[in-house]
């Protein structure tokens, strides 16, 4: 039986935000008529690749985080954190779109819910080694 079955719910959020914003660096490729491998275009087109690889940065930190917040604390506490990282995720992603001055609104929910995942292990991790 799995034991975490909301971390893994935020883990498959997670995923999937990354999906579209994969598949929108191929839609802007398409409209702008940017070649592959070119990683450069119009102005639309840097800022889908930018939303994509500030994804995959981000994710690199907040994954582990969830996970040792869920396995040292709780699957609830870690999960009802994180379910904001992959809505800050796509509100950064639409107001990058619109235009880059637009995403922080969704950056700055994205990097709290990573920062509090952080301090969650880090005091699940501290109670670990006290025990």
């Amino acid at each position: 039986m799995f034991m975490y079955p909301l971390s893994g719910l935020v883990t498959l959020l997670c995923l999937f935000v990354l999906f579209w914003v994969t598949a929108m660096v191929g839609v802007a490729r398409g409209k702008h008529g940017v070649k592959v491998p070119e990683m450069t275009g119009p102005e639309p087109f840097a800022w889908a690749v930018r939303v994509h690889l500030n994804t995959i940065e981000g994710l690199i930190l907040f994954l582990p985080a969830l996970w040792l917040f869920a396995l040292t604390v709780s699957d609830l506490a870690a999960a009802s954190v994180g379910v904001f990282y992959p809505i800050g995720r796509v509100l950064y992603a639409l107001g990058y779109y619109k235009e880059p001055s637009k995403r922080e609104l969704g950056f700055s929910i994205g990097l709290l819910a990573t920062v509090i995942c952080l301090l969650g292990s880090a005091y699940g991790l501290f109670l670990a080694l006290t025990a």
